[in-house]
């Protein structure tokens, strides 16, 4: 990987979505476009929404991390490449700085020497790069370590490493849920004791997957969300909810609730709500929907597992009204 310094660097997913990511220098830490790539398997034509969010409240994904980056004689061009900035108006000085800081690192002995490009072929140096999804996360800084030299047969002693777990939660961030608009009878105004049965359709709800994969290393994991739930919170406690939890469960054929048909008024939904009380002055009570998605995940290694599972929810207004009765 070339990097320039002081600047911004454009990484382009496999799906077709491009994502910002800082390359350059940051006190004593290096940090560089990540090579990182991702694909969409499953459900590709589902348009994102938004993205999940973790209902472990102590759980995100990665922040930051250190990848392979730099071969020994990229390390050495890089230092030329800061050097080379000193005939920029207003920064006079800076590159040379920088470049004796560079050059005291990785070519004068501390650790390494001449660029370690005895070594070429052999290994490589890794550096931070920021997930392109939390780059302005307080935990973007986490990585502060200047490249360090990893071998071809070595592991990093460094939690932060790009691992098949990593690249597992990265793609847990990267994975297009859709959006949870439910379908409403009565739709936007009901009446007060009146059921309203909620479904979603099928079509949309099913198993998605995202491949995060390094080039070149083989090095690759695929994390995957299984929607199981749609939680609904009616907005206000004068509402009682089908079934009583507010969880309806996803059906055998993908979809969520049962759509209301002609004929039905009197039966109970399987999902849904009756709301007590009129929603008054106040004009309308926020109906939230909740998606649930469990998530696992595999790699090329071998290794895999469960993450948190994961949620996507979507507020719609509802207008209740008391049933009008006529005085004769």
């Amino acid at each position: 990987m070339q990097a320039a310094p002081l600047a911004w660097a454009d990484r382009t997913t496999t799906s077709g979505k491009s994502k910002d990511a800082e390359g350059g220098r940051n006190g004593r830490t290096m940090y560089v476009q990540t090579k990182v790539q991702t694909t969409v398997n499953g459900n590709s034509s589902t348009a994102k929404s938004g993205t999940l969010s973790s209902a472990d409240s102590n759980w995100t994904p990665p922040a930051c991390w250190y990848e392979p980056a730099f071969s020994p004689k990229q390390i050495e061009k890089t230092v030329k490449l800061w050097r080379s900035i000193d005939g920029v108006p207003l920064i006079g000085g800076v590159g040379d700085f920088v470049g004796d800081t560079l050059d005291h690192r990785y070519k004068d002995g501390h650790p390494y020497n001449d660029y370690n490009l005895d070594k070429q072929g052999e290994g490589m140096f890794w550096a931070a790069a920021v997930n392109p999804n939390r780059k302005d996360d307080p935990e973007a800084s986490a990585c502060d370590k200047p490249p360090f030299w990893v071998g071809d047969a070595e592991t990093p002693d460094e939690p932060l490493a790009l691992t098949p777990q990593v690249l597992a939660e990265y793609a847990y961030d990267e994975l297009p849920v859709p959006g949870t608009e439910i379908e409403m009878k009565p739709t936007g105004t009901t009446k007060v004791n009146l059921p309203t049965w909620i479904w979603l359709d099928k079509a949309k709800f099913k198993k998605i997957s995202v491949t995060a994969s390094l080039p070149g290393t083989g090095l690759s994991a695929t994390t995957t969300a299984e929607p199981v739930s749609l939680h609904i919170d009616p907005g206000t406690s004068d509402a009682q909810t089908y079934p009583a939890s507010g969880d309806c469960e996803i059906n055998a054929d993908g979809s969520i609730g049962e759509p209301y048909a002609k004929g039905k008024a009197d039966d109970t939904p399987p999902c849904g709500v009756t709301y007590l009380r009129a929603s008054g002055s106040d004009g309308s009570y926020p109906l939230q929907a909740t998606v649930t998605w469990n998530i696992s995940w595999t790699s090329t290694t071998g290794e895999g597992g469960d993450l948190p599972e994961g949620t996507f929810g979507a507020t719609q207004d509802v207008t209740v009204q008391e049933i009008q009765s006529v005085n004769r």
